[in-house]
């Protein structure tokens, strides 16, 4: 009978649960024996990979225009009736899966997983995880709609951020308070929002009978390879290492600035009086210049990126009602990914789309592997494909060599970047910090004013350097503006780990480029069938927590940014 289900993913947006039951039904009724394994298991894939698709689908739908009222009203009616039903009878495949004891070639990693989920799944919550996922959605509608008045012109907030590069410093300040003032006119809103958030997870952790919510979900997240005490030593060996660095970065920026103090509208101005990057106009020119990029990288990877164009998977301008940041979402029946950003014309798009990339070229690495379950990847290593492509791509940024600078201006931008590389450790402990905090004191936490003040406190310990005198309300309310918090939480981690990781990768292909990046692509490929240290080790890098590990990237680091400086 699966012969009969439509491949083309649009043909599928219409389907109820009805139309998906019988397929269903037929797996939980069908015996489960070697002989006949795999055809099970690819027919279960196929289930997964259409039940995802329509997610995804759904999920780009409500991001693209957060006002979209019909967007909306379908992607609830998933979340209310499609999405728990799936769930509840993959939850019967896995336990007939699991049951039969059969294991197939390279399912060793698959197997953990279906047992970690079977093993959290309780039946109450999957109405509370629909409702987590709506109120996701609230948070980016409350986001996306926020837009102000600049020199007589509606502006979004992404816009405005042109203007911090601006050298006249009494015009940015007045662009980053205008900013602020908007944002903060949400607090209210947010942190009604946030309280639901917390006592829904609360309700979440009863079912699951776990003692916490971050016991879930380190379940949730199928983290096997690393603990939370894993996390602590990170968040020390950032405050040994790369909180001194950040501070060398700051303290040279605010020299060459001539100021007394380094203030938040004084981070993206450049600091020797060098006009702002301004790497494109037009979003059709970030692609094509993108393209030339890859091809420098490699033909194959370039070749992946004109399919996305080609195929309409790019979403990258920043307009009013859009959702914030940026991702990459997998699209398996399609077997494609698909990009969404907010670009302005500014450098950092220049990152993410290169970012962003690197998560696509993965999706593309992988669909090789027969099983839905075997295209499960960590985000710890999702992330590593991102931030190496961006390290990858780093020395092709010259208008001769395809990308978008002149010489001088490619060195400024790789300058920066490692600037921010180095200060992104800091803030990135903040973030995870944090909630460790909230979900070991989920009491403490559903008040927001106990929030701002944990936030205010860890951003004094890993973030000095900056004078936030005068603003604190600003500075407090910080962990609002990260969606990361409110929408995935303990979803952060990743970053700061991959960065280590990509770094190690990048320093193998500054000894040898071809082989560093083919074994990056073989690591790749390797999708879910490995664990977390497998995939690093495949890369040429280990997953680590030290400090002396965090010393070699961030000496690294620091020498290439002195190398650059020099020339500029």
């Amino acid at each position: 009978m699966f012969s009969t289900i439509p491949r083309d993913a649009h043909q599928l947006m219409n389907w109820s649960w009805s139309n998906f039951e019988p397929y269903y039904q037929d797996l939980i009724d069908r015996p489960l024996e070697a002989e006949n394994l795999d055809d099970w298991l690819s027919d279960w894939s196929l289930l997964s990979d259409m039940i995802f698709e329509i997610n995804q689908r759904l999920y780009i739908a409500i991001t693209s225009d957060t006002t979209d009222q019909d967007a909306e009203g379908h992607f609830n009616a998933y979340l209310d009736k499609l999405y728990p039903s799936s769930q509840a009878a993959d939850q019967k495949l896995k336990q007939k899966f699991l049951a039969s004891g059969l294991q197939p070639p390279n399912f060793e990693i698959p197997i953990r997983v279906l047992r970690s989920e079977a093993a959290i799944f309780h039946p109450d919550n999957l109405p509370l995880l629909s409702q987590e996922m709506k109120l996701s959605a609230e948070y980016d509608k409350i986001i996306g709609a926020q837009t102000v008045m600049w020199e007589g012109q509606e502006k979004t907030l992404a816009e405005l951020q042109v203007v911090y590069f601006d050298h006249d410093r009494a015009h940015r300040e007045k662009a980053w308070r205008l900013v602020a003032d908007r944002q903060l006119a949400d607090r209210q809103a947010i942190n009604d929002l946030w309280v639901d958030f917390i006592h829904l997870r609360e309700e979440i952790t009863r079912n699951a009978n776990l003692p916490d919510y971050r016991a879930y979900r380190w379940q949730q997240l199928l983290r096997f390879d690393y603990t939370p005490a894993d996390c602590m030593q990170f968040h020390h060996s950032i405050e040994q290492v790369a909180v001194p660095a950040a501070l060398r970065c700051y303290e040279r920026r605010r020299v060459k600035l001539g100021l007394e103090r380094l203030r938040p509208w004084d981070l993206n101005v450049h600091p020797d009086g060098c006009p702002p990057l301004h790497p494109f106009s037009q979003v059709d020119e970030l692609e094509s210049k993108a393209v030339h990029i890859f091809n420098q990288v490699d033909p194959q990877l370039a070749d992946y990126f004109q399919v996305m164009r080609q195929e309409g998977l790019l979403d990258l301008d920043n307009r009013k009602g859009k959702a914030p940041g940026g991702y990459c979402l997998y699209l398996p029946v399609s077997r494609r990914p698909f990009i969404f950003m907010n670009a302005v014309g500014i450098h950092d798009d220049v990152q993410t789309i290169l970012h962003e990339a690197g998560h696509a070229f993965h999706v593309f690495e992988i669909t090789h592997l027969p099983y839905f379950q075997q295209r499960r990847v960590g985000l710890e290593f999702a992330e590593v494909a991102s931030m190496a492509m961006e390290l990858f791509c780093a020395p092709y940024l010259e208008v001769e060599k395809g990308g978008f600078y002149s010489p001088q201006d490619a060195a400024r931008a790789r300058l920066e970047y490692l600037e921010f590389v180095v200060t992104f450790w800091p803030y990135m402990a903040v973030v995870d910090a944090f909630q460790h905090w909230v979900y070991e004191n989920i009491a403490a936490a559903s008040q927001p004013a106990n929030c701002d003040q944990k936030w205010a406190e860890l951003w004094q310990r890993y973030m000095p350097g900056v004078d936030w005198g005068g603003l604190e309300q600003e500075m407090m309310t910080g962990w609002q503006r990260k969606l990361h918090i409110p929408q995935v939480p303990f979803y952060y981690i990743e970053y700061g780990l991959a960065q280590l990781g990509a770094l190690q990768v990048w320093r193998n292909a500054r000894r040898d480029q071809p082989a560093a990046l083919a074994a990056y692509r073989q690591a790749l490929s390797l999708g879910g069938t490995a664990s977390l240290p497998q995939l690093y080790a495949a890369a040429g890098a280990k997953l680590a927590f030290d400090a002396d590990t965090l010393k070699e990237a961030v000496d690294l680091v620091e020498e290439t940014i002195e190398e650059l400086d020099a020339v500029l």
